[in-house]
């Protein structure tokens, strides 16, 4: 019996693997560099805050959170530990289900996040958005959306 033979790249596949593996570390590190220089915030701290900060009385169960962003439990407990002791988030057993728990916006995690935000959309902008044609970026979300519904992975808004 034969072994299956690997399908290997073909030119152009290599090339759009070779421009993703570099492209999205390129962008990601830019617009990180930013965050810390403009707001103090890591890449982590700004994606529980902006999440928090588009939800419903700014606040979500801790395990949907964790789902919603593919981090485990514990990775998510250490990173909101880390946000509560500057006062940014808050931890609240759920008033309804003794066993849930979810975290929560302080007044300063809201001026936090409304600070942040405009200056991390000028990153965005500047590392990504308007080097981009209309089209490409078009593209660009088409592949997003596919490649999410393949892994299964919710939207903020379905979670």
């Amino acid at each position: 019996m034969t072994e299956p033979q690997p399908r290997w790249l073909t030119d152009s596949e290599q090339d759009a693997w070779y421009a993703w593996r570099r492209m999205f570390p390129l962008v990601n590190a830019g617009i990180a560099r930013d965050l810390t220089h403009d707001s103090g915030l890591s890449e982590a701290d700004y994606d529980v805050l902006s999440v928090l900060g588009s939800t419903e009385g700014h606040r979500m169960r801790i395990s949907a959170l964790a789902v919603l962003m593919q981090w485990s439990r514990s990775r998510l407990s250490h990173q909101l530990t880390r946000m509560e002791q500057r006062g940014i988030v808050r931890r609240e057993e759920v008033a309804t289900d003794g066993r849930g728990a979810e975290v929560v916006l302080t007044d300063l995690g809201v001026t936090t996040i409304t600070t942040a935000a405009p200056l991390h959309v000028e990153s965005v902008r500047r590392h990504l958005i308007d080097i981009l044609t209309p089209e490409q970026l078009h593209t660009l979300a088409e592949v997003g959306e596919l490649l999410r519904e393949r892994m299964g992975i919710a939207r903020k808004n379905d979670a």
